[in-house]
């Protein structure tokens, strides 16, 4: 067996990129404190062709050194707005015809294990605060909250890892039921 060279992988330019079809999901990343972890939400969100991210509150936006070491360019290829709230990001998505998708771990959640993507609809997935999660304000506003089963001692994931468990699981029922 032998691993790809870069020009073999067959990627999009940027131009492409823009222009190809999207996932029907935005990223909100809801007062993330980490740079590093604003940037590798931005590599993953490129890596599944999402159609944005949203950054609110507290999150650093592009251009900054520190996004930039995780993200690779991917800031350049993924469209993204900032609000200084995050309420005013979910009226806007809401407005825009988006189911609102908190990911956290709450009363009546439902494991993402048992999730299927409705035909034709967009999802926005929220993404909370390393220490406190998705904000009180965004969860009265959410249509559905999803949870990651865990099975260990620890009380959640990192956020990136929680945006690319989502994303695949997502990308991977989207893709099989035909969409």
């Amino acid at each position: 067996m032998r691993k790809l060279k870069l020009d073999e992988l067959n990627r999009p330019s940027i131009a492409e990129f823009q222009e190809q079809q999207k996932l029907p999901v935005v990223i909100v990343l809801d007062s993330v404190r980490s740079l590093h972890n604003v940037g590798s939400a931005f590599r993953t969100a490129d890596g599944f062709a999402v159609e944005a991210i949203y950054l609110c509150g507290i999150t650093a936006q592009p251009p900054h050194r520190e996004i930039e070491k995780t993200a690779l360019g991917a800031t350049q290829s993924i469209t993204w707005k900032y609000f200084e709230e995050s309420k005013q990001a979910v009226e806007q998505l809401k407005k825009d015809g988006y189911t609102l998708v908190a990911i956290e771990q709450a009363e009546n959640s439902l494991s993402l294990l048992d999730f299927e993507p409705a035909n034709q609809v967009k999802y926005a997935f929220v993404f909370g605060n390393e220490v406190n999660g998705v904000s009180d304000e965004v969860m009265q506003m959410a249509d559905l909250c999803l949870e990651i089963p865990q099975f260990g001692t620890k009380h959640s994931f990192n956020i990136v890892i929680s945006t690319g468990i989502v994303l695949w699981d997502f990308f991977s029922k989207f893709s099989k039921s035909g969409h």
